[in-house]
């Protein structure tokens, strides 16, 4: 591992680095338990093309630990936030970098990153399911989720998805019906 940057340190060093595709970005300091332990939080948004390089920055400093990706369907486009931490095990040095890119709603696509975390291939996957997003290089496209047999079209975390309401009324017919 090379040296631990502090929490102003590693945003300072992202912003160097991504320079104009860093949308925003600002630092949360919360204390927690008994101990009242410090933990940080950096949240960026980066344009949706610079995501991997953003990865290989962070990968530069340590192998970030992903715990998952976030989705949301704002009715305009859709958000996905990659929850990652860095010095990930080490005791009041580990920080949550939560990275933000928003996508295009008709047409929602980004690479892959599990080229560069493999670990991020169940979680890409559950995005692809349920909003539609997809990761292009994801070497394993099947459900995990859903049944294989669900409806392409339909994505159930998505505003105002009407396939779910005809799908549920389906169910309620043939179970009432045996």
């Amino acid at each position: 591992m090379k040296d631990y940057l502090e929490p102003k340190k590693l945003l300072s060093f992202l912003k160097d680095h991504l320079k104009e595709s860093m949308i925003d970005s600002r630092i949360e300091t919360k204390k927690a338990g008994v101990s009242q332990e410090v933990f940080h939080n950096i949240w960026l948004e980066v344009e949706k093309g610079k995501l991997k390089d953003t990865v290989k920055l962070l990968a530069g400093l340590q192998y970030p630990h992903i715990a998952i990706i976030a989705g949301n369907d704002t009715g305009e486009s859709i958000e996905l936030i990659y929850l990652f931490s860095i010095y990930y095990g080490e005791k009041f040095k580990e920080i949550s970098v939560n990275i933000k890119v928003t996508l295009d709603r008709k047409n929602p696509s980004i690479d892959s990153i599990t080229d560069l975390i493999p670990g991020a291939q169940i979680t890409e996957r559950e995005m692809k399911e349920m909003l539609g997003v997809e990761f292009v290089g994801l070497p394993n496209m099947h459900n995990i989720f859903l049944p294989e047999d669900f409806p392409k079209n339909v994505f159930p975390f998505r505003k105002n998805e009407k396939g779910l309401e005809e799908l549920i009324q389906k169910e309620v017919e043939v179970t009432e019906g045996e």
